[in-house]
């Protein structure tokens, strides 16, 4: 039975990566600080006698008792909300928590996995972003906390690679929605969502024609599921490569929820990315194929649901 640690676990991505690891037979080792994940995501593993949830702040000392097989770092702050709020601990996390994690999997002898992000191509010059465009990144703006701490702990990983010969992969993520985000974490699909619900009007950034892929999380667990069990050192991304503009999004959420919500638009912020769209051709070919299953419309009305059935937003009765 393999053992996985995961940080972040209590959070959107490391919540459904326990449900997948555990459903995959693993024992899992949940960590988590809770600045932004939550208990109610793992709850329902709490009598699971192969889960254990620990509160810990990864930046500190780990100490893990017992084997480990994988460790799978998620800890951080995703949100510009969220790293906004807390920019120095995402810049530690980034680098004191990716470091001691890897010295986790170093005296563990464990195959490690690093989230990276798409924000590590800052806003790019190419389009669409392949892994060999090493980006347009401002490291001394607001996002620069996120953007930098992430290509840190990418250069970090590849050191610890290259000169201890540990087991390591790289996952640069792209926008991902589903069940388990927060309604008001700021990004773009549960504002959109919890506005159109709630009569206010949808708050689009700018003129609206930035795009994004938005790719539901299902998909991209297994992405990354198969990316953990391949051979593929360096880092791949992982998304949904159908680009739309904001403003486009924004009048599909109208159309799916049928809420009658103008749009309204708000100055653009600091280095907001203009284009964010994956090349996926590379985990075409190292992750047997993989593919996003899983439309727009039928993503939202999953993620809908949630936010109903959580009682976050008012259902369609109400």
């Amino acid at each position: 039975m393999p053992r996985t640690l995961i940080t972040g676990g209590a959070g959107f991505l490391g919540s459904h990566l326990c449900d997948r690891l555990l459903a995959e037979g693993h024992e899992v080792v949940c960590m988590d600080n809770l600045i932004t994940g939550s208990v109610d995501n793992i709850a329902h593993h709490f009598k699971n006698e192969r889960f254990l949830f620990v509160k810990h702040d990864v930046t500190n000392y780990i100490m893990v008792e017992g084997p480990i097989d994988y460790v799978l770092h998620f800890a951080s702050p995703a949100s510009p909300v969220d790293y906004l709020e807390h920019p120095i601990p995402t810049l530690k996390v980034g680098s004191l928590g990716t470091h001691n994690t890897l010295g986790l999997a170093m005296k563990k002898r464990a195959r490690y996995l690093l989230a990276s992000t798409s924000e590590v191509y800052g806003d790019p010059l190419i389009h669409p972003q392949r892994e060999d465009y090493w980006g347009n990144v401002n490291p001394i703006g607001p996002r620069g906390v996120y953007d930098e701490a992430k290509r840190f702990g990418e250069a970090m990983v590849m050191a610890y690679h290259r000169h201890h010969g540990l087991d390591t992969r790289i996952v640069r993520i792209f926008n991902t929605y589903g069940p388990r985000m927060r309604l008001h974490d700021g990004r773009v699909v549960p504002n959109f969502i919890h506005q159109a619900f709630t009569g206010q009007p949808l708050t689009v950034y700018g003129d609206g024609t930035q795009t994004r892929s938005f790719c539901y999380v299902s998909d991209l667990i297994e992405g990354i599921h198969r990316l953990l069990l391949s051979d593929h050192v360096e880092p791949v991304n992982i998304g949904n490569p159908a680009e739309m503009t904001i403003i486009d999004f924004a009048r599909a959420i109208l159309r799916f929820t049928g809420s009658k919500s103008e749009i309204r638009h708000e100055p653009l912020p600091v280095d907001d990315p203009q284009t964010r769209q994956p090349d996926i051709s590379l985990a075409r070919q190292v992750l047997d194929g993989w593919e996003p299953k899983v439309g727009l419309e039928e993503g939202i009305q999953r993620t809908v649901e949630h936010f109903q059935r959580t009682k976050q937003i008012p259902s369609a009765a109400e």
